[in-house]
């Protein structure tokens, strides 16, 4: 059973609608108990930093989050990868999770920003997530802001105008800068495997 994190901030319809079309069991919660019981956890995540991480605060899903995510998978998506960092400084100076070293800042290029669309991954070694995946496989981004962090961190990166970690693993904690519930194919792939791991 996968938990979807509702914590007033995520896409959650179109997180749920992917993880019914691949048959993976799955409950979008808030309660402390529910995510004990599940055995993979997704943070989904859209908006901005500060006010998405206040929100989880105030649900006090934070330490939750955290103890949970020693013991089981979990996968950030978009907003929700970037909090699985130490920090941000989207319009304030902001402390994430820190489940994952690194810290997220506006992305430094010459394209426009938001970077926002298809993009290509190229990958950056193995991953249990990129299985069946083949490198140069398109996935769709939306954000203007990115993950600084060490390359070991990174299983995919993308090109624009510089490279942007585009999925993050350390542990059994993974994080997607795209929408794989938004990625055709490969992004409904990535979730499988996801929903895959501990079976």
């Amino acid at each position: 059973m996968i938990a979807v994190i509702d914590y007033g901030a995520g896409n959650l319809f179109s997180i749920h609608n992917a993880l019914k079309y691949l048959d993976l069991p799955h409950m979008i919660t808030r309660d402390k108990a529910e995510l004990e019981k599940a055995d993979e956890l997704i943070l989904p995540g859209v908006g901005a930093f500060p006010d998405a991480m206040k929100l989880l605060s105030r649900t006090g899903l934070s330490d939750a989050i955290r103890e949970q995510a020693q013991r089981k998978p979990l996968l950030g998506i978009c907003l929700g990868m970037q909090m699985l960092f130490e920090e941000s400084d989207e319009f304030e100076q902001t402390s994430g999770l820190g489940l994952i070293p690194g810290k997220v800042s506006r992305i430094q290029t010459s394209l426009k920003i938001p970077h926002m669309g298809w993009n290509h991954l190229r990958k950056n070694g193995d991953s249990p997530l990129l299985s069946s995946v083949s490198d140069e496989s398109s996935v769709y981004f939306v954000h203007s802001y990115m993950a600084y962090t060490s390359p070991e961190n990174v299983t995919a990166y993308c090109e624009y105008g510089t490279d942007i970690p585009a999925l993050v693993e350390r542990g059994n904690i993974f994080g997607a800068q795209f929408h794989p519930e938004k990625s055709g194919e490969t992004g409904l792939t990535i979730l499988r495997n996801f929903g895959g791991l501990t079976k």
